[in-house]
């Protein structure tokens, strides 16, 4: 008897043989690291190269560094990465749906996106804080100059559209009209 969990997974070994992966959940190391792993096989075992890779993503974002570090093995990648934008982007997930290969950023037209400043809570004695606060201050930097890199908006658009001290929630049209996507579609391969 086959059981749910392996159903699951023969689906999603499938998908992933098929230059497929879909990223459902939140940002962390756990669920980045299977993602940077396919990235990798698919640029460095697989013989014959695919034309694309498509990653389409729902996450309600999570953790920064883990999204850095799959955001810089997609832009490695040699194989150009199409990203798609299903249900909800926002955060961290919304970081890692920008970095698909331009031109090839879609989001299917009832996708919600939520853009917002670096958020992290941390505690200890003054002098951790202080050197807290450097990691802060270069994770906003990164952020703002990868929102730069991907939409081609100044730092004050960046700061003024995406990146104000509240929460920005936008349509898929909206996100459009900030270079957050490149196209809006239902889901085609």
């Amino acid at each position: 008897m086959i059981t749910e969990n392996e159903t699951v997974q023969t689906h999603s070994q499938a998908l992933q043989e098929n230059g497929m992966y879909v990223f459902m959940g939140e940002v962390n190391n756990e669920n980045i690291c299977p993602i940077v792993e396919w990235v990798l096989h698919e640029n460095f075992v697989v013989k014959k190269k695919r034309k694309e890779l498509l990653l389409m993503i729902c996450s309600e974002g999570g953790d920064m560094g883990a999204a850095f570090a799959l955001i810089d093995v997609m832009r490695s990648s040699l194989i150009p990465i199409k990203t798609v934008g299903l249900g909800m982007i926002a955060s961290a997930g919304l970081l890692i749906f920008i970095s698909g290969t331009p031109g090839r950023r879609v989001l299917t037209p009832n996708t919600s996106i939520l853009s917002h400043q670096f958020s992290w809570s941390n505690e200890g004695k003054a002098h951790e804080l202080f050197a807290t606060m450097r990691e802060f201050e270069l994770t906003q930097q990164r952020m703002s100059s990868h929102y730069q890199l991907c939409t081609g908006l100044s730092e004050e658009a960046i700061k003024k559209h995406l990146l104000p001290p509240h929460d920005i929630w936008l349509s898929a049209p909206e996100a459009m009209s900030l270079n957050v996507c490149d196209h809006i579609s239902e889901l085609t391969r």
